[in-house]
């Protein structure tokens, strides 16, 4: 007997795009009988169009899944860091378009939800339903302090350096408290980095310079749909009170910690962040999960429309 794993991957389909000179390409597991709309998954800026194979045994029965390598990341077209954010987003709507899908469920997680976000408040009418996994509402400052050091080792070929700092910038210190296959994760992130193509590591320089030369957030309007937000509990990159000052945005938002886990939390507890994930885009209780820490509803105050004279 095939796995889900396995029968989602045979139904895979890739469809190469391009934007505004740009080729790059998404994948989609059609699902026939979905419980809902299509999930967009937007993962973070080291992520691919196949990262998120592992979730597919979980999510796949649900929906049909899109995931995508944006112009400059994964196997797509670099991009020059000239480019911001808004294009990014654009390159989303664009790929929604072109294949035919006028709504989905969206999740953005870590730089996917810098994506997702604007996605969100440009192209408002594609949203359904809002997931946010190791988000925040502003670059962290670890992030910022660390750019420069990392991006200067890349470039001087020291590889080895820049993969530790960057394991060390997206992972919990082992003393905060006990977080599920930390050790593993490290190792498999340290060699994920050191793995990098020339390609790549041209393409994480150019991601680095485009976020701290554009900015990430912008205070625009967010569709007023369900909204859910979550990161670990020992998150040290987007801390929770980060992701619950983001879910305080967003215009109906609940906001929750998952257990023994830290900013690598979709990694480390798969299993339990793609039923949260699925539950929350079925319309199914989030509240009382045993893996998860009790859920907060946050709401952004209603901005009242301007008199009419």
């Amino acid at each position: 007997m095939r796995t889900a794993v396995t029968a989602a991957q045979d139904s895979a389909e890739e469809r190469g795009l391009v934007f505004e000179g740009f080729a790059y390409t998404c994948r989609i597991v059609r699902q026939n009988a979905p419980q809902t709309h299509p999930l967009l998954l937007l993962g973070g800026s080291s992520q691919n169009r196949y990262s998120w194979q592992s979730h597919e045994k979980w999510l796949a029965p649900l929906c049909t899944l899109i995931t995508v390598d944006l112009p400059g990341y994964g196997g797509s077209d670099f991009l020059p860091a000239r480019y911001g954010i808004d294009f990014l987003a654009d390159a989303v709507g664009h790929m929604l378009s072109d294949i035919g899908v006028p709504r989905v469920n969206l999740f953005g997680g870590c730089f996917g939800e810098v994506v997702g976000l604007r996605f969100a408040q440009r192209h408002p009418g594609f949203i359904r339903r809002i997931v946010f996994a190791g988000a925040a509402g502003r670059l962290p400052e670890l992030y910022t302090d660390a750019v420069p050091r990392l991006s200067q080792a890349l470039e001087r070929g020291e590889t080895e350096k820049a993969a530790d700092g960057l394991v060390r910038l997206f992972m919990s210190n082992p003393e905060a408290g006990r977080v599920r296959r930390h050790a593993a994760v490290a190792r498999l992130l340290q060699r994920q980095f050191m793995e990098q193509t020339p390609d790549e590591i041209r393409k994480a320089i150019e991601h680095n310079t485009r976020l701290v030369t554009h900015g990430c957030y912008r205070p625009l309007p967010v569709p007023e749909v369900p909204s859910l937000v979550f990161t670990g509990e020992y998150d040290t990159l987007c801390t929770p009170q980060m992701g619950r000052e983001l879910a305080a945005t967003l215009p109906a938002a609940l906001f929750t910690t998952i257990k023994e886990a830290d900013h690598l939390v979709t990694v480390e507890r798969r299993q339990e962040s793609a039923d949260l994930i699925g539950r929350f885009c079925t319309d199914r209780p989030v509240h009382d999960l045993p893996y998860c820490n009790p859920v907060e509803s946050l709401r952004a105050p209603r901005v009242p429309a301007p008199a009419r004279h």
